[in-house]
């Protein structure tokens, strides 16, 4: 379970460079799991800041997505992860810009919208843009399963 940022200002969105086991790189909303007790509001905001430097505050919840995939581990062991994602969407109140240090994601940037279709990026991205733009009463946009 996570909660993750959709950012939109002057019509650019703010990603996260995620940075996979294997050291392949996509971009990615900012945001990330749930430590144990926390609310998905409180999640939000401490991942932003973590992975973009910024201070923000959530001005609506857009939906929430989902996905599920099987992946090999350690020793071949295949594992179903199912993944729940809380989408919300916020606007910034200050910081600065940076990188995050020792998380899973490297680098955090400005992307015109109309750019982000051409960026390596997790099917989150799109998922959170949908969600933005379309605001379903149903809080979800259906996508095909397994694309992350």
């Amino acid at each position: 379970m996570g909660a993750y940022a959709v950012c939109v200002r002057e019509g650019e969105l703010l990603l996260a460079r995620w940075v996979a086991r294997d050291g392949t790189r996509r971009w990615t909303l900012p945001g990330g799991g749930m430590e144990h007790g926390e609310h998905p509001h409180d999640t939000v905001l401490r991942e932003v800041e973590e992975e973009t430097g910024y201070l923000a505050e959530v001005t609506g919840l857009l939906g929430v997505d989902a996905h599920r995939r099987t992946t090999r581990r350690r020793l071949r062991r295949t594992v179903d992860h199912h993944a729940v994602q809380v989408l919300y969407e916020v606007r910034l109140l200050g910081g600065a810009l940076r990188a995050e240090t020792g998380g899973s994601t490297d680098l955090a940037a400005w992307h015109p919208l109309d750019a982000v279709p051409a960026l390596a990026r997790t099917g989150m991205v799109d998922a959170g843009l949908a969600l933005w733009r379309q605001r379903p009463d149903t809080g979800r946009v259906p996508r095909k399963m397994n694309t992350e």
